[in-house]
Formats: structure tokens, C-alpha cells, sequence
């Protein structure tokens, strides 16, 4: 964007705090709290450590750099603000561009403007110490489940029946547990959740806590649900899956009806989720297929999750899950698969990739430390992989930098011996998948981008600060994600509404918010220490 003759130098802004800017001359109004001697001296030292990716510091200036995070004096911006970044995350075409201390301005939802220099008149949000990205897209999530089962299920252990028992909660205790994970979830920078609730009542529980949170969603529940999932799922014969067709078209009919009602809200998007392809018919994707034409969002479920299923789609319908869903009208409108450890990468890899479907590859799946996923060999299909969530853990942050890790761990392992392409995962391309790939598989050219005229969905993480950074902004922000995690995150911004600030969350009291969930989590765990599920 060209310079304008408006913009003002506020370089002298007190570092990392929330402000609002309303001088003439373009300076900050300070809080009373920064008009110390000892807080102007801490402010020029910041000015200065800022003032270049490789800047020295003095040891005492070091010393409070490292050990405090900036604090916000004000409450959280609304309708129009501006961000300083200290680098923004751009693409060109498909190639990352990282710009240096640009200032995002974001009016009624959208980014209104990107300019070089600090903006005057307008309340401000100090992100100068941080990598400000477009907001990530987690392609696979099921809200409600993730923490009941966290440090439970590592070992070995099914989720099955903890699963079961959060299905059976009543409502006020099912939306104490949604809030905790979809509240993990935005903290950590998951601005937009393709989520497949595992049952209708948790797509419910999910809706009402993210119109309250202003989460951005692409949601449905899971069919077959979690009540007639596991007899179908691991059945003993074929006769069990056929005589499910009626419940399960059902199911559909329920679901289809429900996401009528709330088919025009401005940020949650119904979207068909069925579980997968070893638990569905010709007729009941014949079901989805024409739901999901209706509702325009396409389909997301889990696909070829592993070799048993692929088995057992090739005995019953003779083909692939991938081409057997095709056959059926899957590929007509985006889709989102997640998992594909028994996708068959010699057969389907250029079908998958010429009907830009995404992969949604979840490194936390079955919990942390659990089998590697095929992301290395997706990579070097060309296929598109989004980073998702799956359950479990909610650290989206972490988990992309997982994603990267476990990859490359994967790639170093079979790039001698495998008889597929195979691409190395970096950090850029799983940041890539995350958001401007994951947008183009739902076919939303305004979100996954920092640009003019795109949602304002947006995320800023700290590369500063200690264990991440090293106290200055560095000069390749996107190495420093290898070391970062979700408390890294210190701004999320959804369709223009701040969620996050300074690393509080705004929408909701966060203390309140766990001991919530924490109680009825233990309630939990007492059922299934009574039902023997510990021994």
C-alpha cells in the first residue's frame, strides 16, 4: 500500500501494551503507570532492543525483557483498531512473504488496510514482539471430547467408554466441557474449527458455546454417533452394518434438519460429518451426498484411518474408500479427510489432489506420542495437508509444531527404502496448510491471508520472549515456532472481535471456566474408577 501523508511514528509507544492513540501528533496517550522514570528507561530500552532483529541489550534491561510480559492497560479494542506487528505472515500466490513491522487496521471484521507506519486517532494493539499470522483452520476436531481423556488414554487405554459417558451428560456439564477445549483451542490460535461433534447433543454444546466465544466453525455431528458407533464400527459381521442403514439414515435426516436452522449464521457453517467409510452403505452416503449439495459446505469425516478399513471397503464394495466415496458425489464440493494412515498413496494420490481435497493430519491422534501419520508422503504426492486437532490435546500451536517434527522424524526413517515421493515437512509448509491451503479446500478466499478486503482472523505469537525467543525479534520468525507452544500464543482475533489479548482471554473467566470443567471431569473419572476402567 502507498505511504500516506497521515501516518504518525509512535516508535516511543510503551512496548507490548494495549493503547489507545488519540494525540495529535500520533503519540500514544500514556497510562499513568508508564510515566515513571524507571518505566521510561525500561520503554527506551525496549524501543531499542525492537528497533532491529539482532539488537543487544544490557544485562538489567535483559533481565526484565526476558522475565515480564508486556501488560495491556485497556480493555479489548471493537470495531475499528490497528495492530503493530513486529512481523506479519503474507503470501504471494502460494510463497510466504514476511513483512517487517507492519500495521494491520481492521474495521467491521475485515483488514481494511496494511500499512508500513503506526496509524493516529485509532486504539491500538501492540504486537511488535510477536509473528502476526492469518488465523490457523484445525481441519478435524471434536470439541467436547479432548480433555476427559487427556493423560488417560497414552498408555494404551480406549477412549471408548469416557467418550460414552461425556455423551451422557446433561447440558450445563456438556457446555463446561466444551468451553474448556474450545477455549484451549482459540488460545492457541485455532481460529476456525472444522468440528465434527460426536454425537447431536454436542453439536448442539458446540454451537451455543461458540456463538458465546465468536469462534469461527465448519460443524456436524459425527454419523453414526457416539452411542451406536463402537457394535458397528468393530462389528463381527457384515449383517450388523447393513442392519444399521435405517438408524443411520435417521441420523442423517436429524442432522440435515438441524443445520437448516442455523444455515445463514454469519460464522458457523453446518457441514455433513460422517464417521468413515467402513461404517457407512451405498445408501447412507448416497444420504450425505445429497445433504451435504444442499448445504453447500461440503463433507468432512475420517477416511481410510487405517489398513483394516481399506480392507474392508476393497472386500465389500471392491475399491478404495476414496474412490468408492467419489463414486458417490464426495468429491463434488470440498472435502476435509482426516487421518489416512491406510490411504493407498500409489492408487488414489492424483484423484485426492485433482479435487483439491485437504488431508487433515492430526499428530496428537490418539493422544500424544501416538503412531506417526502419513504427512510426509502427502507432501510428496502434492497433496493439500492441513494440521488438525483430532482430541486430546488443543494445543494447536503445539501440535503444528509436531506436525513438523514427527515428519521429519517420519521422513528420515523411510526416505531410503519407501517406493513413494516423499517431501520433507518444514515449518512454512505446515503453517501453509494451516491456513491458505485449508481456506482454498473450503473454497474461502478471504480467510487464511492477511490482506486487504479478508476476515479479520488473526493470530500473534510471541517470538521474544524466553524458550521461544531469545529476547529480541528474530530475523526468521518461522524457525522460532519450533520451539513455541500455545501459552507463545498472545493474540487471536476472530472476524474483527479480540479473543485474546496479551494472553487473556477475553470472552470468558478462564479460572471459572476450568474449575468448571474440572468438576464434572472428575465426576468422570469416579464413574470409571467405580466401573473398574482403571484396573
Amino acid at each position: 500500500m502507498p505511504v500516506r501523508d497521515d501516518r504518525a511514528d509512535s516508535s516511543d509507544a510503551p512496548g507490548g501494551c494495549f493503547f489507545c492513540a488519540h494525540a495529535e501528533d500520533g503519540e500514544a496517550q500514556e497510562n499513568p503507570q508508564h510515566a515513571s522514570g524507571a518505566s521510561l528507561k525500561r520503554r527506551r530500552v525496549l524501543q531499542a532492543t525492537l528497533a532491529a532483529p539482532l539488537a543487544f541489550t544490557t544485562h538489567a534491561a535483559a533481565g526484565r525483557a526476558l522475565h515480564e510480559h508486556p501488560r495491556q492497560t485497556g480493555v479489548a479494542p471493537e470495531g475499528r483498531y490497528a495492530i503493530n506487528t513486529g512481523w506479519t505472515l503474507r503470501y504471494a500466490g502460494t510463497d510466504i512473504r514476511l513483512q517487517r513491522g507492519a500495521v494491520i487496521v481492521v474495521a467491521d471484521g475485515r483488514i481494511e488496510d496494511i500499512r508500513e507506519r503506526p496509524v493516529r486517532g485509532l486504539p491500538v494493539i501492540d504486537a511488535r514482539r510477536q509473528l502476526v499470522v492469518p488465523g490457523f483452520i484445525s481441519g478435524h476436531t471434536h470439541v467436547a471430547g479432548g480433555t476427559p481423556t487427556r493423560g488417560l488414554i497414552e498408555t494404551g487405554r480406549s477412549f471408548r467408554r469416557p467418550l460414552e459417558l461425556v455423551d451422557a451428560l446433561d447440558d450445563d456439564a456438556l457446555d463446561a466441557l466444551t468451553a474448556l477445549n474450545l477455549a484451549e483451542l482459540i488460545m492457541t490460535g485455532a481460529t476456525t474449527q472444522l468440528e465434527m461433534s460426536l454425537s447431536l447433543r454436542q453439536l448442539r454444546s458446540y454451537l451455543r458455546v461458540a456463538k458465546r466465544y465468536g469462534a469461527r466453525g465448519y460443524a456436524g455431528a459425527m454419523i453414526p454417533d457416539i452411542q451406536r458407533l463402537f457394535p458397528i464400527w468393530f462389528r463381527r459381521d457384515d449383517d450388523t452394518l447393513l442392519a444399521s442403514v435405517p438408524d443411520t439414515l435417521r441420523e442423517i435426516e436429524a442432522n440435515l434438519t438441524f443445520a437448516r436452522g442455523w444455515r445463514n449464521d454469519p460464522l458457523l457453517k453446518p457441514m455433513m460429518t460422517p464417521h468413515a467409510t467402513d461404517t457407512q452403505t451405498p445408501e447412507t452416503l448416497q444420504a450425505f451426498a445429497a445433504a451435504a449439495a444442499e448445504l453447500g459446505h461440503g463433507i468432512h469425516l475420517h477416511l481410510a484411518q487405517s489398513g483394516r478399513e481399506s480392507a474392508l471397503v476393497e472386500r465389500l464394495w471392491k475399491t478404495t474408500p476414496l474412490r468408492w466415496i467419489a463414486d458417490h458425489g464426495f468429491l463434488d464440493g470440498p472435502l476435509f479427510a482426516a487421518h489416512m494412515s491406510g490411504f493407498d498413496f500409489t492408487r488414489d494420490a492424483d484423484l485426492f489432489r485433482a479435487a483439491g481435497a485437504i488431508y487433515a493430519h492430526c499428530p496428537s491422534a490418539g493422544g500424544a506420542g501416538g503412531a506417526t501419520q502419513p504427512y510426509p508422503e502427502a507432501l510428496g504426492a502434492g497433496m493439500q495437508v492441513n494440521i488438525a486437532i483430532d482430541t486430546h490435546s488443543n494445543d494447536f500451536l503445539e501440535n503444528l509444531k509436531l506436525a513438523v517434527l514427527y515428519g521429519q522424524a517420519r521422513y528420515a526413517l523411510l526416505e531410503a527404502h519407501s517406493r513413494l515421493p516423499l517431501a520433507r515437512p518444514t515449518m512454512a509448509e505446515a503453517i501453509r496448510g494451516a491456513t491458505l491451503g485449508a481456506a482454498r479446500g473450503l473454497r474461502r478466499d478471504d480467510l487464511g491471508r492477511i490482506d486487504e478486503g479478508a476476515c479479520a482472523d488473526l493470530v500473534g505469537i510471541d517470538v521474544t520472549s524466553p524458550l521461544t525467543g531469545v529476547g529480541a525479534l528474530p530475523p526468521e520468525p518461522l524457525n522460532n515456532l519450533l520451539y513455541a507452544h500455545g501459552a507463545s500464543v498472545r493474540l487471536v482475533v476472530t472476524d474483527g472481535r479480540v479473543q485474546l489479548l496479551d494472553g487473556r482471554f477475553v470472552p470468558d473467566d478462564l479460572v471459572d471456566v476450568s474449575r468448571a470443567a474440572g468438576e464434572v471431569t472428575r465426576e468422570l473419572w469416579q464413574t470409571l474408577a467405580r466401573e473398574g476402567w482403571f484396573e
